[in-house]
């Protein structure tokens, strides 16, 4: 009987989805009209893209 691996693609999906809500806070940093309404939009990108990476390396 041989023995196999599974491989997940979680990592991706998740890092996926996270970037998905990153480029949203993008456009509302890039759409909005006032100046705070930037700030969170820009701290939801960063985030968001933070947590992304983040995903990668913990499920890898």
């Amino acid at each position: 009987m041989s023995e196999g691996s599974i491989e997940s693609d979680k990592e991706v999906g998740v890092a996926l989805a996270l970037g998905a809500i990153a480029v949203v806070g993008a456009v509302v940093m890039a759409a909005y009209p006032g100046q705070l309404g930037k700030a969170w939009g820009f701290a939801g990108a960063f985030l968001f893209a933070t947590l992304a990476v983040g995903a990668v390396q913990l499920f890898d």
